[in-house]
């Protein structure tokens, strides 16, 4: 999970690759692309790519949040006015001027560092909720009707496990900056004109120093966690549909909650069945005399017996009936209907009987030309 004092040192549009005024669709499909090629479990051993994957993550979790994303995005801009020590144009906020005015930038920033502006405060860490997740899963026709619990292996950077978050070698602890005395800001003077404060340049603005750094960690405090975990696919749930699973997302600190687990879903087809919202389809084939004359026809259900349909006299090709309670489950525990679309059959081969009685309807019918309403409308 990304540091916001860190915020003004990393381009996390750069690293998904992605414009400034981005749409959160083209991040979401940025990252999900980086993701897939960079992740641990298609890459094993390859620790290059597992960094870039925790850099993806890492900016995914900030520019996927309109809130941070407005936070970094006011944070980069700040800093980049004040680059070089000066604002553009030599002016100061607030009506200042180079007359001796003390500027003081932990003030302006509080609300996004979270604290340190002017008399040296030590900053209070604040709990952060754990990272949003998305994964993505692929599950049967059958599975979406009834519902399924799947197992899924998730991928986050959570507190180091062997540090547990410190970064420093286990046996050893963290020392409070001595340069900060802990608040993670230091305040530097610009040419003697104002006094300006910024994050700590030891401590990075951590207010700790490692003196001993973690082995699997670095340091950092972080590290890729992976675990596996079982989600309930509800019944009834579309292709492409989005889930949201509450508290199964990354770990959060200090207590702070969990973040979600967000589950695309993605439904294989089937060789007869078909979905239109909570019902089913099928389309089914009737002989030219069934359609013609009428029948009582026999209908496959998608995972029960077979049900009877009664079929008119003188049924288009084309025409649905319905069976009701025969479809999908619904969010209310009903379930949709079957809907049977009729397909009339036209033999590609007939016997001497069979031609014959054709050739006996065909004299039967006489001259009355089935197209006459097309001309007749045609003008």
């Amino acid at each position: 999970m990304s540091n916001p004092s860190d915020w003004a040192t990393k381009d996390y549009y750069k690293t998904l690759g992605v414009s400034k005024d981005a749409s959160a669709a083209d991040i979401k499909k940025a990252y999900r692309k980086l993701a897939r090629d960079n992740h641990p479990d298609s890459k094993p051993g390859d620790k290059a790519a597992e960094e870039r994957f925790k850099e993806i993550s890492e900016a995914y979790g900030v520019l996927s949040s309109p809130e941070k994303r407005k936070q970094y995005d006011e944070q980069r801009s700040l800093f980049g006015q004040f680059k070089n020590g000066f604002p553009p144009g030599g002016g100061f906020p607030g009506g200042g001027t180079s007359g001796g005015t003390e500027f003081d930038l932990g003030d302006l920033l509080g609300g996004i560092f979270g604290g340190g502006g002017r008399g040296g405060r030590r900053r209070q860490p604040q709990a952060r909720r754990g990272e949003d997740l998305e994964s993505e899963a692929t599950i049967t026709f059958q599975q979406s009707v009834d519902g399924v619990t799947l197992p899924l292996r998730l991928t986050s950077e959570e507190a180091c496990p062997t540090c547990h978050g410190t970064g420093a070698k286990p046996g050893t602890v963290p020392r409070v900056c001595p340069k900060c005395q802990g608040s993670g800001m230091q305040t530097g003077t610009a040419g003697g004109l104002f006094a300006m404060t910024e994050p700590c340049s030891q401590c990075s603005g951590r207010g700790l120093i490692v003196e001993h750094a973690c082995a699997t960690c670095h340091g950092s405090g972080r590290a890729p966690s992976s675990r596996t975990i079982n989600v309930k696919v509800p019944a009834g749930v579309k292709d492409g549909q989005r889930i949201k699973i509450k508290g199964k997302g990354g770990k959060g600190d200090a207590g702070a909650p969990a973040g979600d687990l967000y589950l695309i879903v993605h439904v294989e087809s089937h060789p007869l069945f078909g979905r239109k919202c909570d019902d089913l389809t099928i389309t089914v084939p009737v002989a030219f005399d069934e359609a013609a004359l009428g029948a009582q026809i026999s209908v496959p259900t998608l995972d029960g017996p077979p049900v009877k349909l009664k079929i008119p006299a003188g049924t288009p090709t084309g025409r649905t009936f319905r069976a009701r309670g025969k479809g999908s489950a619904k969010k209310d525990g009903q379930r949709g209907d079957l809907l049977v679309t009729i397909e009339v059959q036209v033999p590609d081969t007939l016997t001497d009987e069979q031609r014959a009685a054709v050739e006996a309807l065909r004299a039967a019918r006489g001259n009355e030309d089935p197209r006459a309403a097309v001309f007749q409308a045609a003008g």
